[in-house]
C-alpha cells in the first residue's frame, strides 16, 4: 500500500478498520489537491469562478428506507426502534463490512481525519474513508478541520467507510435494496454503499452525535443558529424547504452554523465546519451570502445545471433534481463565527412551510406549546413537487429531524424543555409557507415579510405589542409587526373564502392531533393540552 499525505496523519492505521492492501491511501488532502484528484478521475468539472460541479447519479437525496441501526446489546435499550431506526443483524453487518473492505483492496481511498463538534469538551474525533475524491472534499468542507498538531495524534472515535461503487445483495444481505447506510454504535462504525449522494456521510455522523450527546445532558439539534449584534444567540428549527439556512444567513447577524448543533451547559455549538445549502432558484437579492458561495473556489455544487462550453452554472435548472445543493466551508460566509460557538439562546424559532395556508406567519409559544411543536415537527409538501402529490400533504418529523434521531423523541424533548425553562427562552412559530389559501389559490409568504417578523422577534420589538389567541391553534399572534401589513398577521383575513379557511384550519388541527397520539403516553399533561383545539 502506498500512502500520500502532505500533512501529518494519525498513527491509527486503516487496518484498524479492516482496510488493507489498498492501492494508494491519500491522507487529509487539502482542497486544491482534492480538486486535482476529482478532475483527474472525471468525478466533476470546474465551473466559472471555481466551484466543482458534480453529479450524484441515481440518488439525488438521502435514501431513508436503506438506513439501518445494528441491533446489539450496548445500545438496544436506548434506540427509538421503528420505521426510522430499523434493526439490522450484527452478523449481516460484519459480512458486509468484510466484503466492502475486500472490494477496496487494490483501489485508491481518501481519508479525512477531522472533528464533529466545536465545543472542546464534547467534540468527537471522526475519520471518513471515501472511495471518491470529491466525497473527501465534501467531508473537508462539512466537518471541522484538525490542525497539523491534532492530526499527528488523532484517534478516531467514530469511523465512516463510504463506498459508492460497492452494492449490497438484498436477498443475501437482508438490506432493503443494493444501497445501505448501516450504523453500528458498539463498533462506532458506519458503512455506506451503493449511493453517490454525499449527504449520507454528514447525516450518519449527525446520527452518532444525536445518540451520544444526551448521555452527557447535551441537547443535539437539527437547527441553524446565529448571534445578534448584542451577543444574543438564536436557533432555528425547521425541515428542508422551510428557510432554516436562508433565514440564519442574515448579514446583520453572525452565523454559527446552518444545520446541526449542540446545546451544552455553556451554550450552543456547531457540529460542523461548513454548510450544505439548497441552491435551486437561489436569488442574489433574497439570499446574497449563500448565492456568493456558488461563485467561490472550494464550493461543491451537486446536480446544478452547467453549460459545458462556457462552464457557467444555472441555479434555476432543476432538470436533474429540485434538491440541488452547495457544500462549502463556513468561512465562505463573511460574517460566520470561526469558533462555531455561541451563548445560550434567547430565542428559539420553529419554522414551518404550511402549504395549507392556515398557520399564522408568526406566533408566540408557551413552553408547553414549544414542546408540542418540537415533538410534532410539522411542515407540508406542495402539490407537484413530488410524484403523486396533488394537494398539500402534511409532513410530521419528530424533533424536526426524525431520520437522524437515534434515541426516543421524549429524550430530546425533555432536554429541550429543561433548557428553555432554565434560560427563560422566548419561543416562536414562524410560517414561511402560504397565505390567502393553498398553492394555486394563495401565494407564498414574501421573504421580506418573514425576515421582518423574525428580526422583530429577535430584536425585542414584539415585547410591548398586544397579542391575540388563534382560535384554532391556541398560539399568541401579534397584532402588529414593524414593516409588515397588519392584515398579513391574521391568516383568516387573507382568505377570500372564510368558510374555506375554517374548514382547512380544522383539517390541519386534526392532523396535528392524530399524529401526536403516538407520543402522548410519554409526555406531560400540559404538553398534551397544547394541541390545536380547532
Amino acid at each position: 500500500m502506498q500512502e500520500y499525505s502532505s500533512r501529518p496523519h494519525s498513527p491509527v492505521g486503516l487496518e484498524t478498520h479492516g482496510i488493507t492492501n489498498v492501492k494508494t491511501a491519500y491522507w487529509n488532502l487539502v482542497t486544491p489537491a482534492l480538486y486535482e484528484e476529482a478532475i483527474k478521475r472525471n468525478e466533476g468539472i470546474m465551473s466559472h469562478l471555481g466551484p466543482l460541479v458534480v453529479r450524484t447519479g441515481q440518488f439525488t437525496g438521502r435514501s431513508p428506507n436503506d438506513k439501518f441501526v445494528v441491533k446489539e446489546p450496548t445500545s438496544d435499550e436506548f434506540i427509538w426502534w421503528g420505521k426510522v431506526n430499523r434493526p439490522f443483524k450484527l452478523e449481516r453487518f460484519d459480512e458486509l463490512h468484510r466484503r466492502m473492505t475486500s472490494y477496496l483492496q487494490g483501489k485508491d481511498v481518501f481519508i479525512q481525519d477531522c472533528w464533529a463538534g466545536a465545543d472542546p469538551q464534547y467534540r468527537m474525533p471522526v475519520r471518513i474513508v471515501t472511495q471518491y475524491a470529491w466525497h473527501s472534499l465534501f467531508v473537508r468542507n462539512m466537518f471541522i478541520q484538525a490542525t497539523p498538531e491534532e492530526l499527528s495524534v488523532h484517534h478516531p472515535e467514530f469511523v465512516v467507510i463510504d463506498c459508492p461503487g460497492f452494492h449490497a445483495s438484498p436477498d443475501y444481505d437482508e438490506t432493503n435494496s443494493d444501497v445501505f447506510i448501516l450504523v453500528n454504535f458498539a463498533e462506532k462504525l458506519v458503512l455506506i454503499g451503493g449511493t453517490e449522494y454525499a449527504g449520507e456521510i454528514k447525516k450518519s455522523v449527525f446520527t452518532a452525535m444525536n445518540y451520544l450527546l444526551p448521555f452527557h445532558e447535551v441537547m443535539p439539534m437539527h437547527c441553524s443558529a446565529n448571534i445578534g449584534p448584542q451577543g444574543d444567540t438564536a436557533i432555528f428549527f425547521g425541515l428542508s424547504g422551510t428557510g432554516k439556512t436562508t433565514l440564519s444567513a442574515d448579514p446583520k447577524r453572525t452565523l454559527i452554523g446552518d444545520d446541526e448543533h449542540g446545546w451544552s451547559e455553556t451554550g450552543v455549538f456547531n457540529f460542523e465546519g461548513g454548510c450544505y445549502a439548497k441552491t435551486i432558484r437561489l436569488s442574489p437579492e433574497a439570499e446574497p451570502e449563500i448565492y456568493e458561495t456558488t461563485r467561490r473556489f472550494g464550493t461543491i455544487l451537486e446536480n446544478v445545471g452547467i453549460d459545458a462550453n462556457t462552464r457557467r452554472i444555472d441555479l434555476n435548472d432543476g432538470s436533474l433534481t429540485e434538491n440541488t445543493r452547495a457544500a462549502y466551508p463556513i468561512s465562505h460566509i463573511p460574517n460566520a463565527t470561526r469558533d462555531g460557538r455561541g451563548g445560550h439562546p434567547q430565542n428559539i424559532i420553529f419554522l414551518t412551510a404550511d402549504a395549507f395556508g392556515v398557520l399564522p406567519p408568526i406566533s408566540r409559544l408557551t413552553t408547553a406549546q414549544a414542546m408540542y411543536h418540537f415533538i410534532s415537527g410539522y411542515t407540508a409538501k406542495v402539490a407537484g413537487t413530488e410524484r403523486g402529490v396533488t394537494e398539500p400533504q402534511a409532513t410530521f418529523s419528530a424533533c424536526f429531524g426524525a431520520p437522524f434521531m437515534a434515541q426516543r423523541p421524549s429524550v430530546y424533548a425533555s432536554l429541550l424543555g429543561k433548557k428553555i425553562e432554565q434560560h427563560d427562552v422566548n419561543c416562536w412559530l414562524v410560517n414561511t409557507g402560504w397565505t390567502g389559501g393553498p398553492p394555486g389559490v394563495g401565494h407564498r409568504m414574501k421573504i421580506a415579510y418573514t425576515r421582518a417578523m423574525v428580526n422583530a422577534a429577535l430584536d425585542g420589538d414584539l415585547n410591548g405589542v398586544a397579542f391575540v389567541e388563534d382560535p384554532f391553534f391556541g398560539v399568541q399572534v401579534p397584532t402588529s409587526v414593524p414593516d409588515v401589513p397588519a392584515e398579513v398577521l391574521q391568516p383568516r383575513n387573507t382568505w377570500a373564502d372564510k368558510d374555506a379557511y375554517d374548514a382547512q384550519a380544522r383539517r390541519l388541527a386534526g392532523m396535528f392531533r392524530a399524529n401526536f397520539k403516538q407520543f402522548e403516553e410519554n409526555v406531560s399533561d400540559p404538553i398534551k393540552a397544547a394541541a390545536p383545539q380547532g
